[in-house]
């Protein structure tokens, strides 16, 4: 039986770039859509040996804003994919968006080139946060937006940034309550960070605003998880939540170290081949990805084999992010021994004291408590 794969595509393009977004997105005036379809299939071309020993669980188009793209390129791409290997029969097909009117006009025909499943950004209900965090759509407008898409699609996400400047919990309380009532089977919630190279970095170093303080953080998340369960939609990963059943396929993918293939500037992957498992990605800049992708038919930037020490710390990292932690089955199936094997007793046995870890003949998993500290715990354990 052929493994999973699940594929990244991403589209670099966006309207105005976010003050806390470090993501690899770019403004421009002008794109050139056709140029831009033929070079995504010429680089899923190149991979497409390895699609094959695959069959494809998910698509994800990110960015970002990939609904700025052409419904006709995300079609050809699904299409393409289509004619290499088999789709599993409840694949996700996702594509991420805002939520300005213009774009939202857009989902019916994005949902006839195949896609499945939307998740937008709305981030915040509040108009002066929404202006705070260099968001273009209003709240109302973000409210139409993710009625449209529960008109259109049966499987809808949106993101939420929470511990806000100012923010108090009982507004945030207020704010979630008021985003559930239009909710869907899924909600992203972040809280703020500022991350090296955004302007929001440059702003709070220079005393600008506040964000909450440690203690008053972990308060957000523990409300957040609290309203949250209560309404049928525990956390199933640090920032995401979701009903039974309807957990996002493809970032599972990614926590359960699945195999995935990322298309596109910037995009990593890890993938399988002939037992061992390789780290890529692509050339970061658009205009390198696509004059590389034109001469080469693909713009790897880099291609590491990772030895066994690789994958297991990204093995732990990525699995203890979820709640079911990481399976002990699945462990020996990647790195070919049992836990206790692989990392020291006297680290596992000071986590577990300390009621951080869970450790039994299920797996290992973080507990509640910590969930909120979930980046130490790897760097303890390995």
């Amino acid at each position: 039986m052929k493994p999973n794969l699940a594929i990244y595509i991403h589209w670099p393009f966006c309207k105005s770039k976010c003050p806390y977004c470090d993501f690899n997105s770019h403004v421009t005036n002008s794109v050139n859509h056709e140029q831009w379809r033929k070079s995504y299939l010429k680089e899923i071309s190149y991979f497409e040996d390895d699609i094959k020993q695959h069959n494809i669980s998910s698509i994800f188009f990110g960015g970002g804003t990939p609904t700025l793209m052409e419904p006709e390129t995300a079609e050809s791409i699904i299409s393409h994919l289509q004619t290499i290997t088999n789709f599993n029969n409840d694949i996700e097909i996702t594509l991420e968006g805002n939520p300005t009117s213009v774009e939202a006009d857009k989902l019916e025909n994005f949902k006839l080139a195949g896609v499945n499943r939307v998740s937008l950004g709305v981030q915040s209900l509040n108009a002066s946060d929404l202006k705070f965090l260099g968001r273009e759509h209003s709240s109302l407008e973000a409210i139409k937006a993710v009625e449209t898409a529960q008109r259109i699609f049966d499987n809808y996400s949106f993101d939420l940034i929470y511990a806000r400047p100012e923010q108090t919990l009982k507004d945030w309380e207020t704010e979630l309550t008021q985003a559930l009532k239009i909710a869907g089977n899924h909600l992203s919630l972040y809280q703020l960070t500022i991350e090296k190279g955004t302007r929001f970095f440059s702003d709070y170093s220079k005393g600008a605003f506040k964000i909450p303080d440690e203690d008053l953080a972990a308060d957000f998340y523990l409300l957040t998880r609290e309203i949250m369960e209560a309404h049928g939609m525990p956390a199933y990963e640090v920032s995401n939540h979701a009903k039974p059943g309807f957990e996002s396929r493809h970032n599972m993918s990614y926590w359960h170290y699945d195999d995935y293939l990322g298309i596109g500037p910037g995009a990593h992957g890890r993938i399988t081949k002939n037992g061992n498992k390789h780290a890529m990605m692509m050339s970061h800049k658009p205009e390198i990805w696509l004059d590389n992708v034109a001469k080469n038919n693909h713009s790897i930037q880099t291609d590491m084999l990772l030895d066994m020490d690789n994958v297991k710390d990204e093995l732990v990292m990525m699995g203890l992010r979820v709640r079911e932690g990481i399976s002990r089955k699945r462990f020996v199936n990647i790195i070919g021994c049992d836990i206790e094997e692989a990392i020291p007793s006297a680290k596992i046995d000071k986590l577990r004291t300390n009621h951080l870890i869970e450790l039994d003949e299920v797996g290992l998993r973080c507990t509640d408590k910590g969930m909120l500290l979930v980046n130490f715990i790897a760097a303890e354990l390995l």
